[in-house]
């Protein structure tokens, strides 16, 4: 392996032996064995953070054609990766003192790199990895640890830089442009691009292959995991089969042989050159307030998660994406000013949660787009104008109605108050409903007061999936939100700075899909009419604000009914809370009925909002004793207990929730339940497809539908289990109604078909299990969705650090990532980040808009693998 060791810029390498490369991985110096800094003896510790350099995969299609475009590449990569890791040197910092408190700038630090050709199916896949080693020395001349958060939340910058080396490098560009060769507005080598997805087919069928020879040598070899060798042979066969007359001996000359056979059957053309007549294209001036325009749109747009703030990190980062697609060819240096240059301009454009804070890390989150804050501001105002007082329906009318419409099952106090509010007069309605609270009965009663009063009761939901659900449970007609508000005449879509634009079309009007409005035809709104939003808490501002302006257009009343608690919106959220701040009526609902164990309902509601941390505290501690706690010593174990928390409750018919914080660990616990199902012969490798991201999918298999497709009648987070693959077609039956079956093509499998075993918060909200069990990486809204799925028993795991508990653990956990709704709850967010930082120890203005060494971040958490993009294919 070669390592790259920078120190105060300047870049040396040297070669590690695997025993040397062992030592480096545990801290060590590699040569004389010395320990640096402290041992890491925690299962949870950071030894490396692994970074991936990805590129288009033109790329290395053109780079096998062509020999010297192969040099070029590679060559490419080398000055990007120094790229990376100088500013990762430059960037980041160690962390010091008690608790991490310090922030001290590196001298030096270290990068092991891992060069590949191939991607798994052995398709041309030019990528490498960068580890980064934890260890890094200070500038007094101390090892200590790096700051692992800030170095996380810097790969956002070094994936921009990726995409900036691909599209903008002078040489690289250069060369494509000798063999004819442009680039697209993807980042995409335009001559080459169309053979990608039959490449990307071809590799879904060698890994469908590659999985049957896997089961196969495991069935012959009970209770054994191949090695390496045994792994490459199953890798060459799946990718030869098929082929005629396939290589018994797959060498380097062979496998580029076939695989340009395969181009030239996909396209004789692109074993040749591209357009002749290409030339390199230099934009010879550049907006820079157009650029910083466009960072801050970036930053706002990727800042949802955190209410609408983004830090300075997130500036330049949006400024460095803005200028690789510009169109500007230039070398890296120079480029440099113009970056500052629109950092500069954004950053005269925010709203400074922090008031000028001088020792502010520049990965602290403390500055807001002001359409954001203005977007904040402007849904309160349209509320308090829509805001007209009514009354409730009253409680006898209810209760011969509720009588009429779902016989003898009553309503407790809050259902009943809540059916009254949403069929009184009210123009705006709140209704928050915890989890297991009875929205869905409460809903069919006020639909039956509406309609005695002959008014219309209309059903939406930020997603389709959520509407039908609701519209069959009321029986009423149901629609997304956005289904609703575009028969009304609204269109959204991007203007040229990428920033979401919505506009209003009038009837008689041609949108700009080329369509002739000719008004609502579909939901039609009169007076009095009632818009009922079902998961409300999803809704996000510019929607909220589309909906207000209808309502007060049309006259109708809206009731928002749902929980802002749980999971949140894509865009940014807190427009329920807005409204609930707002309305003239406002229920919550707090009888909760989903559980069978009457002092656990009860806790629920406390675990939903906690009043304090010291609250929280008491509310695991409660969790604890009820036996809903498990502590484990790292994530492998967590795994373990999800996955046999999963057998356990289908072993005896069982429904079951596992709900984690991230994908990444969804996918390895899908993986690994789908691998013990077929050891245990549950599912079979006769017949398999191929899902999103080269997953395996088997018949019997839990999976989700990722994308609505009306012809196929399937819908986005939609849980089904394969009951049938075809050559061409999968078909699909629903978990909860064995007589609801659909079919999909394999094309759509492969870009929108999930394991579903275990789900994000997003995945698993709006549904009801047996049982639950709540991954460790989770934030307040997931714990809270993921402890209220089960009726039975909902299990929460937490992994304590040295001198803590489980109960420590899971208390933070209620108190983070809580809705910020108005811009005081954003400042104090802010604050509370910058409290957490580590601080320099004389506190000195660092100027934000240009590179420099920047103060750190909260360190000590576990990471998970970034991946540097280079071109479009930029993945976290």
């Amino acid at each position: 392996m070669t390592r790259y060791t920078v120190e105060d810029g300047a870049i040396r390498e040297d070669e590690l032996s695997r025993g040397d490369l062992m030592a480096w991985v545990d801290g060590r110096d590699p040569v004389t064995g010395e320990r640096r800094g402290r041992e890491l003896l925690s299962p949870q510790a950071d030894l490396i953070l692994d970074g991936t350099i990805n590129a288009p995969k033109s790329f290395s299609i053109v780079a096998l054609v062509h020999p010297d475009l192969a040099r070029e590449f590679e060559a490419l990569q080398d000055r990007l990766r120094s790229r990376i890791i100088t500013t990762w040197q430059q960037e980041l910092n160690a962390r010091r003192g008690a608790g991490g408190r310090i922030r001290q700038a590196i001298r030096r630090l270290e990068v092991v790199e891992l060069q590949h050709r191939r991607s798994r199916a052995l398709d041309p896949h030019i990528h490498r990895h960068l580890w980064l080693s934890v260890k890094v020395q200070g500038i007094d001349g101390q090892w200590s640890n790096v700051d692992s958060r800030f170095a996380m939340r810097l790969h956002t910058l070094i994936n921009a830089e990726g995409d900036l080396a691909a599209r903008t490098d002078p040489d690289w560009i250069a060369a494509l442009a000798r063999h004819g060769y442009t680039l697209n507005a993807d980042g995409e080598i335009a001559q080459v691009a169309h053979a990608v997805r039959p490449l990307s087919r071809r590799s879904n069928q060698i890994e469908a292959h590659r999985a049957v020879a896997l089961a196969e040598w495991r069935g012959r070899h009970p209770g054994q995991e191949p090695d390496r060798d045994v792994l490459q042979q199953i890798d060459r066969l799946a990718w030869a089969t098929g082929r005629p007359g396939k290589p018994t001996n797959l060498t380097e000359d062979t496998w580029e042989r076939l695989v340009r056979e395969e181009l030239a059957a996909i396209d004789p053309a692109l074993l040749g050159d591209g357009n002749a007549s290409a030339t390199v294209s230099v934009v010879p001036e550049l907006d820079f307030e157009m650029l910083g325009t466009i960072a801050l749109v970036d930053a706002d747009q990727r800042s949802a998660a955190n209410g609408g703030r983004f830090s300075a990190v997130d500036i330049r980062a949006g400024a460095t994406r803005a200028l690789a697609a510009s169109g500007v060819v230039a070398p890296r240096d120079d480029l440099q000013p113009v970056i500052d240059a629109a950092v500069a301009h954004a950053l005269d454009n925010v709203v400074d949660l922090l008031d000028g804070e001088a020792d502010r890390p520049m990965y602290v989150k403390g500055y807001m787009a002001p359409s954001t804050a203005a977007l904040k501001v402007e849904l309160a105002a349209l509320f308090d104008q829509l805001n007209e007082p009514g009354v409730n329906i009253s409680r006898p009318t209810i209760a011969t109605v509720a009588n009429a419409s779902i016989g003898d099952l009553p309503l407790d106090e809050g259902q009943a108050n809540a059916a009254a509010a949403i069929a009184g007069t009210h123009r705006l309605v709140t209704i928050t409903g915890p989890a297991g609270t009875g929205k869905t009965t409460m809903l069919r009663v006020a639909k039956r007061a509406l309609d005695v009063q002959r008014r219309r009761l209309v059903v939406v939901a930020p997603t389709k999936k959520a509407a039908s659900v609701a519209a069959r449970e009321i029986g009423t007609a149901g629609s997304s939100l956005h289904a609703l508000l575009s028969d009304h005449g609204w269109r959204w879509n991007h203007d040229s700075t990428g920033s979401e634009h919505w506009t209003r079309v009038e009837p008689g009007d041609t949108d700009t899909a080329g369509h002739i409005y000719l008004g609502p035809r579909r939901y039609p709104l009169s007076p009095g009419d009632r818009i009922v939003v079902d998961e409300a808490g999803m809704v996000d501002l510019h929607t909220a604000r589309a909906l207000a302006i209808l309502a007060a257009e049309t006259g109708a009343g809206i009731a928002m009914v749902g929980d802002h608690l749980q999971a949140l919106p894509v865009g940014h959220s807190g427009a329920m809370a807005c409204m609930a701040r707002r309305s003239g009526s406002v229920v919550e609902l707090t009888a909760v009925h989903r559980f069978r164990d009457p002092e656990y309902a009860a806790l629920t509601l406390r675990l939903r909002e906690p009043a304090s941390q010291s609250d929280a505290v008491s509310i695991a501690t409660a969790l604890d004793r009820g036996g809903h706690l498990h502590a484990v010593a790292d994530l492998q174990q967590a795994r373990d207990v999800m996955i046999e928390g999963y057998f356990r409750a289908t072993a005896v018919r069982r429904r079951i929730a596992l709900v984690t914080g991230a994908n990444d660990e969804a996918d390895a616990i899908n993986t690994a339940i789908q691998q013990r199902r077929v050891e245990k012969r549950q599912l079979s490798v006769h017949r398999i497809a191929v899902g999103m991201d080269g997953q395996r999918i088997l018949e019997g298999d839990v999976v989700q539908t990722r994308r609505n497709d009306h012809v196929a009648g399937v819908e986005n987070r939609a849980l089904w289990v394969v009951r049938r693959i075809h050559n061409a077609a999968i078909d699909l039956v629903s978990t909860t109604d064995s007589g609801d079956v659909r079919t999909i093509g394999t094309d759509y499998a492969a870009d929108h078909l999930h394991l579903a075993y275990a789900s994000t918060v997003h995945g698993i909200q709006g549904e009801t299990t047996d049982l639950a069990i709540v991954g460790p990486d989770v934030d307040a809204a997931g714990l809270y969705v993921g402890m209220t799925r089960g009726r039975i028993h909902n299990e929460a795991i937490a992994i304590p650090r040295p001198g803590q508990t489980a109960v420590d653990v899971v208390a933070a956990t209620m108190m983070r990532g809580l809705p910020e709704v108005t811009i005081a709850d954003a400042r104090r967010g802010a604050r509370t980040e910058l409290g957490r930082a580590a601080r320099s120890e004389a506190p000195t203005a660092v100027p934000e808009s240009r590179p420099g060494k920047p103060p750190g971040a909260d360190g000590g958490h576990s990471a998970t693998t970034p991946a540097i993009g280079v071109g479009s294919g930029l993945d976290r």
